[in-house]
């Protein structure tokens, strides 16, 4: 039997074996082939692509637009990986309704397999709401970078016994809501494991260390195309930005200099046919 999509049961199995469970972003065509070719289970195409695809200085202005613009884009280049589409601020909070009509619109527009939106307990109904509809959730606890502001900034989650307490039980809560699977990011990693080996679903860690049963990592930044700043948990597998700006500044030297385009990069015609012009 060739590969196959991989499906939610896929990712439960997983976890069950004690297999881990791949995941990285994506946001374009080409990138999702990529990771869609070495086998990767998962793609997120996150709201981070706000910052290091987009520019802005946080993940707050990503639009529903822009989102399914380039969760499209990731739809067309992968066929087996399973697809997140990641719902950015305010296009769950502030009804169910509203919840409901764009997640839809990650299955429906951008052939997403499921939607991820961030929040604990409180996000709990919201949660519930959506699958009851018939579309699968991701839940997402610890940092959540679209409520940063609220948290005082990027900072570890989880550190003391009450807000470890907290973040034990907005797992359970959204796990009972319908989730099939969490993103824990930036907390502490014996409550990571805690929380990992209390739940039936799969729990994929971003700086939550390797107890969870996955683990998800911002392309940009495992490649090192972000150059802004680089979190503690990132691990650079490869430095590409020093090797395409070597690449850009060459292309410039030879332009400049009548290098390129040679020979071999030009098309010709005839010299009887060029007479004739």
């Amino acid at each position: 039997m060739g590969r196959q999509k991989v499906t939610i049961a896929e990712l439960h199995r997983k976890k069950q074996n004690r297999e881990k469970i791949t995941m990285i972003t994506a946001y374009d065509y080409p990138t999702a082939r990529l990771v869609d070719e070495v086998g990767i289970d998962t793609i997120l195409v996150g709201d981070s692509l706000g910052m290091v695809v987009l520019g802005y200085d946080s993940t707050v202005p990503v639009t529903m637009e822009e989102m399914l613009h380039h969760c499209k884009a990731v739809s067309r280049g992968a066929k087996y990986g399973f697809i997140i589409g990641d719902m950015p601020f305010m296009s769950y909070q502030s009804s169910i309704h509203k919840a409901i009509e764009n997640a839809g619109r990650f299955i429906k527009e951008a052939a997403c397999d499921c939607v991820k939106l961030e929040g604990g307990s409180e996000m709990a109904h919201v949660v519930e709401a959506i699958v009851n509809a018939g579309i699968p959730v991701c839940a997402h606890i610890g940092l959540t970078p679209q409520t940063a502001t609220k948290l005082s900034g990027f900072k570890v989650q989880g550190k003391d016994a009450d807000s470890a307490k907290e973040l034990i039980q907005s797992a359970r809560d959204l796990e009972s809501a319908g989730a099939f699977m969490i993103v824990m990011e930036c907390i502490p990693d014996l409550l990571a494991a805690r929380i990992t080996n209390e739940l039936s679903i799969p729990t994929i860690g971003i700086g939550a260390g390797k107890g969870c049963d996955g683990q998800v990592l911002v392309y940009h930044d495992l490649v090192d195309l972000f150059e802004r700043f680089t979190p503690k948990f990132v691990k650079q597998y490869i430095n590409l930005s020093p090797m395409i700006k070597e690449a850009l500044a060459q292309y410039k030297k030879e332009v400049e200099e009548g290098i390129f385009p040679g020979a071999e990069h030009s098309f010709t015609m005839s010299a009887e046919e060029a007479k004739k012009i």
